[in-house]
């Protein structure tokens, strides 16, 4: 397996805004932003030491209730990440997360490989189960299985890069004799596992490198992991496995006093606020931080990244 971070260690890193216009998530800024600003804001988390940088996953949405606040754009995953593999070359690509089941397992594995062959060995394949459910119907796939396609895709991409001709017999996948490559740089390509209940967490301790928070509380943080180390046990795995695990901070506001035309900035106490809501994630066992920024223009979002760097991460490593 492949936990990126080392004992006692830990990571942060950013979910990418402007590749995904969902309301939930933009600041007005981002309606009109442009490529050059998305390219601008991955090189300085590049410069700036973040751990990795995010991009969706969503195909068609649908013109429904359910999906009235998504918008329709959401940059495709792989072309985004590999673009902006060639304006990095520290900062990790992080799909978060790939929503397994709308791809047949070699895809998955053809595409993550050949990113992180391109990439010099900086993908992580974050998945998940997926939850838009008209989604699934235009892409004429089984929403109720998509929790056992995801379990078989994990399985048959680990199997894909174990030899250079592989088979799989799956109740969802069929496949004798076939190779895919280029296989990735690294020794094996991290898996990241994103949800927020029960299921993700068992899924990371049985199979996976990582977890993708999707929002959970800290207090919950406990029985999570006890969960992902009783599967890991219960897997044959070692119970205390590497994980990267994964915390994922309020919205918050880094360069002075929130104005008043921010939006949502829900972490009070600015710089020293946020070090130690990180500072008590860490406590908990969580060691990747999933930082989430609000700002008022791409320039704005840019400074963030380099007041983290320069004035949150001393806080915290200093505790």
């Amino acid at each position: 397996m492949a936990a990126i971070t080392s004992a006692h260690d830990w990571m942060f890193g950013i979910q990418l805004p402007i590749q995904t216009l969902t309301r939930t998530l933009v600041d007005p800024w981002e309606d009109t932003a442009t490529v050059d600003d998305l390219v601008a804001i991955t090189k300085a988390a590049d410069r700036a030491g973040f751990g990795f940088v995010g991009v969706c996953d969503h195909i068609a949405i649908p013109d429904n209730d359910y999906a009235a606040r998504m918008t329709t754009t959401w940059y495709d995953t792989v072309a985004t990440l590999s673009y902006l593999a060639a304006h990095t070359e520290h900062t990790r690509l992080l799909s978060v997360v790939w929503i397994a089941a709308y791809r047949h397992p070699l895809q998955t594995a053809k595409a993550f490989g050949t990113l992180d062959h391109l990439s010099k060995g900086r993908a992580i394949l974050g998945v998940g189960a997926g939850h838009v459910e008209a989604e699934f119907d235009a892409l004429g796939i089984d929403f109720a299985t998509r929790g056992a396609q995801l379990d078989e895709t994990l399985e048959a991409v680990r199997g894909a890069f174990a030899d250079t001709y592989v088979s799989h017999e799956g109740e969802h996948f069929s496949y004798a004799d076939v190779g895919v490559a280029p296989q990735p740089v690294q020794d094996e390509l991290p898996i990241w596992i994103g949800g927020a209940g029960k299921p993700a967490w068992r899924r990371t301790g049985r199979i996976g490198d990582g977890y993708i928070p999707m929002g959970l509380p800290k207090e919950e943080y406990p029985a999570a992991i006890e969960v992902m180390r009783e599967s890991a046990e219960a897997a044959g795995r070692p119970a205390d496995v590497p994980l990267d695990i994964g915390y994922m901070t309020p919205w918050g506001y880094i360069l002075g006093d929130p104005p008043d035309d921010i939006g949502m900035h829900w972490l009070q106490g600015g710089v020293e606020g946020l070090a130690a809501d990180i500072r008590a994630a860490r406590e908990l066992g969580c060691n990747v931080m999933h930082l989430k920024f609000r700002a008022r223009d791409a320039s704005e979002y840019i400074d963030s990244l380099a007041a983290f760097a320069e004035q949150v991460v001393p806080l915290v490593e200093e505790a």
